[in-house]
């Protein structure tokens, strides 16, 4: 029996209010937004070309155009568009269930797992923050967010063998790489592309987000932290007790310790090395060729291939495998493009850039110092729309550089609210593609999710504008 027909049987007997199913809420957000196009103005910006090949909007180009608000034709198209134009991600979350669907059928997963538990039987705790800062130095340096959908797969079964859950294993990733990402020391994927729209020097102020790294990390670490212990402790007290999916996680990967030790096969031990190596090359491909979600998909077709056959598995099992994990991750994949969905009505109706528009006068309204903390929160708000580091930047920062300029803030500051504004929330509005594709590869509702996250969300909100508030006093320019 499924997680949902669980639910379906005793959501009658359950107090209070429960949440809608989360293809409710996004249909209902993109019934909102095509809504909207019938009553907010249309407007567009020209776009220019910028030197790197990528497309800006000129910020001193904006008109109104006459309006085209979305028909019922449009609406009804609005999911297969959205489908469509997410596709990447969506075929990249259906690969990588079934690539680890393939793994986990060699036996692999289970020897590791078995093997990592006993090492960290005594100590599991530590693994947290070790696995964080890593997770966290590597998308603060390359930018690469999205590799939260790697990282859940693999260390989901150890958290659980651990006697944590599977919101543990979803937030060492996810809290990890955001925090990493949005202080962006180095990273070329927002602090770079920012800087280089409001012609500041690249990586500048790299000190002031280095601080910003420690505190967003620290306090992540601290609250999971927190929770896992409360979990490992009673399982009853996490947010995952009486999901049927996770009672059937702990069946499979909590061991007795005192069992027999497993032991990798001959043919194991060398589809370990392959799939090491299969990992080394995308290593090597992100950092060095630029690879992201299409190169990586290919390249995990080609890893559950190669693994599974060395380890023994027949085509006919390796396929039936593929297909069971796409099966596992269906949900996750189809809500991608349900969130896409809700931009793609707004940019039919011609009011994305009315909303942009908008979003700078509103700024301009704020108190002096308090500017830098208006910039994050609007930037914040309009990231459920544009749930992307670059296209928020390419969007937004040639409006918010020349309008810090007039309201007092320096292009530094800018940039870093309009950094902590993309990045918090990409974790928090299901209009994250990645993001619920993660939750999906997890096994983690939406709802639950925000139960757990919302409480450091506002203590990571309280630090952003700690920060801000900081910077502007200071005059910050790196």
């Amino acid at each position: 029996m499924s997680t949902q027909d669980v639910e379906l049987e005793t959501g009658e007997d359950k107090p209070g209010f429960q949440m809608p199913h989360i293809y409710v809420i996004l249909f209902v957000f993109t019934a909102l937004a095509a809504l909207a196009t019938h009553f907010i103005p249309a407007g567009l910006y020209d776009r220019i070309t910028l030197e790197n090949g990528r497309t800006a909007i000129d910020a001193s180009t904006y008109r109104t155009v006459p309006s085209s608000p979305v028909g019922l034709e449009d609406f009804m198209m609005a999911v297969p568009r959205g489908l469509a134009d997410a596709s990447v991600v969506v075929f990249f979350t259906f690969i990588i269930g079934g690539m680890f669907m393939v793994i986990r059928r060699t036996g692999l997963i289970d020897v590791a797992v078995d093997k990592l538990t006993r090492r960290f039987a005594a100590r599991s705790i530590l693994i947290l923050p070790v696995l964080m800062v890593t997770f966290a130095v590597v998308a603060t340096l390359i930018g690469t967010q999205e590799l939260a959908l790697v990282y859940v797969p693999v260390i989901l079964p150890l958290m659980i063998a651990l006697r944590f859950d599977s919101i543990t294993a979803a937030g060492v990733a996810l809290l990890a790489t955001t925090a990493g990402f949005t202080s962006g020391v180095l990273n070329p994927i927002n602090t770079g592309l920012g800087q280089t729209i409001a012609e500041l020097p690249l990586y500048s102020g790299a000190g002031l987000r280095t601080l910003l790294f420690v505190a967003l990390l620290g306090a992540a670490v601290l609250y999971i932290t927190r929770y896992a212990l409360r979990v490992r402790r009673d399982p009853e007290l996490g947010l995952m007790a009486g999901d049927a999916k996770e009672i059937e996680k702990r069946a499979i990967y909590q061991n007795n310790i005192d069992s027999p030790a497993l032991r990798f096969t001959g043919r194991q031990m060398v589809a370990g090395l392959a799939a090491l190596g299969f990992f080394a090359v995308m290593v090597w491909g992100v950092l060095t060729r630029g690879w992201f979600m299409m190169e990586m998909a290919g390249l995990f077709v080609l890893m559950g291939i190669s693994v599974g056959l060395i380890a023994g598995l027949s085509t006919t099992r390796i396929c039936e495998a593929f297909n069971e994990g796409f099966r596992d991750v269906l949900v996750g994949a189809i809500i991608v493009g349900l969130a896409r969905a809700v931009a793609v009505m707004l940019e039919q109706g011609q009011v994305m850039d009315t909303l942009v528009h908008g979003l700078g006068n509103l700024v301009g309204s704020f108190p002096h110092t308090l500017s830098a903390v208006g910039m994050f929160l609007s930037q914040l708000g309009f990231n459920f729309v544009i749930p992307s580091g670059s296209g928020q930047a390419l969007v937004t920062m040639p409006i918010m550089a020349p309008l810090s300029d007039l309201i007092g803030v320096t292009r530094q500051n800018a940039v870093l609210a309009y950094q902590l504004g993309d990045g918090l929330s990409n974790i928090l509005y299901p209009t994250s593609g990645y993001f619920m594709a993660t939750l999906a590869l997890a096994g983690v509702s939406w709802d639950r999710w925000v139960r757990f996250f919302l409480p450091l969300f506002g203590i990571w909100v309280a630090i952003a504008a700690g920060f801000l508030v900081y910077a502007q006093l200071t005059g910050w320019i790196g």
